[in-house]
């Protein structure tokens, strides 16, 4: 990645947050910073802050900024260069029988009881619990100019679905929610391997996956994407 940073990004004011308690890390202490909410963020710039390790969350723009802590790395899967594990080849073979759209538009009322069951089942003890209409709205169905939708569908029914991001240089996974109800058909990996094709089709070459936090439990999964780029110390390079 080029270290030529634009003037736009150089002149962004940042809001730091309270130190709180760390979402992932036990006996952590988190503070992050916000990009002023006041500026006009479009997709040129945004593209510039997620090459620096920045992240979106609903309307906010944000990273880590820890003072005792660097666990949280922002991590990237090389389009071009992936290749399936084993476990991966068979999940794909698996959901075969699945359809995938990509919309702009999406029924809340078919979307938001995947959502609840998501949150309930697999997130309960998160800082996200319990899931509300008014969060679903603000977080998810809000959809940017450089959004889309990925739906999961089977026989019609949706199942899954993921929040993306349109980057210059490549996709970037906000949050994925699917059915508990499934679970050997593993829809999360089918999920990421799906926005990875999807990546693939629009010739973008990077899928952003967010941080990855070598000790947090929810988070070593991102490993499993091989090869696996992680920005540190300024620099994007294979995870060793």
């Amino acid at each position: 990645m080029s270290r030529d940073i634009s003037p736009d990004v150089k002149a962004i004011r940042l809001f730091l947050t309270e130190p709180h308690a760390c979402s992932y890390l036990e006996n952590q202490k988190a503070t992050t910073a916000f990009v002023d909410p006041g500026i006009t963020v479009d997709q040129k710039l945004y593209s510039h802050l997620s090459g620096l390790g920045f992240r979106r969350s609903g309307r906010y723009i944000y990273a880590p900024r820890c003072r005792d802590c660097n666990a949280c790395i922002p991590a990237r899967i090389p389009v071009r260069q992936f290749k399936p594990n084993r476990q991966q080849r068979r999940c794909l073979k698996q959901n075969a029988d699945l359809n995938i759209w990509v919309t702009r538009r999406l029924n809340e009322s078919e979307h938001y009881p995947v959502y609840k069951q998501y949150l309930n089942s697999r997130h309960a003890d998160g800082d996200m619990f319990p899931p509300t209409i008014g969060q679903y709205r603000d977080f998810i169905s809000n959809i940017r100019d450089y959004s889309v939708m990925m739906e999961i569908r089977m026989k019609g029914e949706l199942i899954a679905a993921g929040l993306v991001d349109i980057l210059n240089d490549g996709l970037s996974a906000i949050y994925t929610y699917y059915s508990p109800k499934l679970p050997k058909r593993s829809l999360g990996t089918f999920a990421i391997l799906a926005e990875l094709m999807l990546a693939r089709e629009m010739g973008l070459p990077y899928l952003y996956l967010g941080y990855w936090i070598k000790d947090s439990p929810k988070m070593t999964y991102k490993a499993r994407y091989q090869p696996l780029e992680l920005l540190r110390n300024g620099e994007w390079a294979p995870m060793n």
